[in-house]
């Protein structure tokens, strides 16, 4: 029987979680659902939610790296469309894409990597 019950969320290292999680509340449309200067969340009602936590001296990783992370990927509908948006509002975009188009990797303003893939199921 597992031990772990239910995924509730996804907390992300950074400098800044208040700003870090205004990006994503723009790049998302979910609801900041608690803000300080220490720690910073949003959802969007289902029980999974992303929340931010400040860490002194963060530094982003690198992208391409040899170290591991966790990186998040999103479905969207168009990856171009949906690219131009997000480095609109702060993402960045680096040089390094692999997949040979069937994805994008961005990163965002602290310099984490998220990767966006199509809509397969044609929603």
């Amino acid at each position: 029987m597992p031990v772990l019950k239910q995924l509730n969320t996804v907390v992300i290292d950074c400098a800044d979680p208040a700003a870090l999680a205004a990006f994503y509340q723009k790049a998302t449309g979910w609801e900041i659902t608690y803000s300080d200067q220490n720690f910073a969340s949003l959802g969007d009602g289902t029980p999974v939610q992303l929340a931010f936590v400040h860490v002194e001296g963060y530094q982003a990783p690198g992208w391409p790296d040899g170290a591991k992370y966790t990186h998040l990927d999103f479905t969207v509908t168009d990856l171009d469309d949906a690219a131009r948006e997000l480095l609109g509002i702060g993402a960045s975009r680096p040089e390094f894409q692999p997949g040979d188009g069937r994805w994008v990797v961005l990163t965002d303003p602290e310099g984490h990597p998220f990767c966006l893939t199509g809509d397969t199921t044609g929603n």
